[in-house]
């Protein structure tokens, strides 16, 4: 092996080297910052202690949603369509929260394991993009 030779594979030995140290790092930063959530049936078939704090997501199920009738407290039921879980909130929903839409929620399980007490609802909105125009004229339609 000649000079170039050595000097070539240096090159590309540093070049993998910082590449290897540049990925790491990238996907390191980008676990920290990964939110995801955990479904009704995960809940039900894992163990998880009760100041574990997580998202929970799914579909706020039809005819489940019990508003305090002082104050801001309400209690609605998560699900996936396999399972079930009940959540208390306290505080102010978020404009697009309805029964049988996407729902994520902030917060944790109460000591008993029977109820999610969350911090913070998230509601997910549908991915029907529209002109503002088409929108009322189909709103105009259903009245």
């Amino acid at each position: 092996m000649n000079k170039l030779h050595k000097q070539r594979l240096i090159y590309v030995s540093l070049f993998a080297f910082g590449l290897a140290i540049a990925s790491s790092l990238i996907l390191y930063a980008l676990k920290q910052n990964i939110n995801v959530f955990v479904t009704p049936k995960q809940i039900t078939s894992s163990h998880l202690a009760s100041h574990y704090y997580f998202r929970l997501g799914g579909m706020v199920k039809k005819g489940s949603v019990i508003r305090d009738t002082q104050g801001l407290g309400v209690q609605f039921i998560v699900t996936d369509l396999t399972a079930e879980v009940a959540v208390r909130y306290v505080g102010v929903l978020p404009d697009l929260f309805r029964e049988g839409k996407g729902v994520i929620a902030e917060g944790h399980m109460n000591a008993q394991k029977q109820q999610f007490i969350a911090t913070q609802v998230f509601a997910k909105h549908d991915e029907n993009y529209m002109p503002k125009n088409v929108y009322l004229a189909m709103r105009n339609d259903r009245n």
